[in-house]
């Protein structure tokens, strides 16, 4: 009897383990949109993405790219609750800020949702390119 205790007590513990780690790996990693070609580099957990070019930003929790040049926008703040994450955002010129949420809907799905401030932009050949309010994200494997 003292043994089934035991051993029951340390599979739950093991359970319990898995789950908090399956929950810390959902909002890192890569993440693209093929339609628009942005992608975003995130861990909101550690928040320590460094944007490759634009080190005097020094750690942030993640940003938000276009393949092809160098603008972004900045995650500065990052809050998780389950699966959905609330974010605040501002372009690497400091000009614009919005607040958005990203969602994870399935183990590689994402839908990153424009909330409030500013309307993400990004350039496209010499022109602002406005994303959609809701765009929907697969995480790289």
């Amino acid at each position: 009897m003292k043994n089934l205790f035991v051993t029951t007590a340390f599979l739950f513990c093991a359970l319990i383990t898995q789950a908090q780690q399956a929950d810390s790996t959902a909002f890192r990693g890569y993440l693209y949109n093929t339609d628009e070609n942005v992608y975003m580099k995130i861990n909101f957990h550690d928040q320590d993405i460094v944007i490759s070019g634009q080190e005097v930003y020094g750690k942030v929790p993640g940003f938000l790219a276009r393949k092809g040049n160098s603008f972004c926008w900045i995650v500065t703040d990052a809050t998780v609750q389950g699966s959905k994450a609330s974010l605040e955002l501002v372009n690497d010129y400091g000009s614009d800020d919005l607040t958005a949420t990203l969602t994870q809907v399935n183990d590689s799905t994402y839908t990153l949702q424009q909330q409030a401030g500013a309307t993400l932009k990004v350039p496209v050949d010499g022109k602002w390119h406005k994303l959609p309010r809701t765009l929907t994200l697969k995480r790289r494997k």
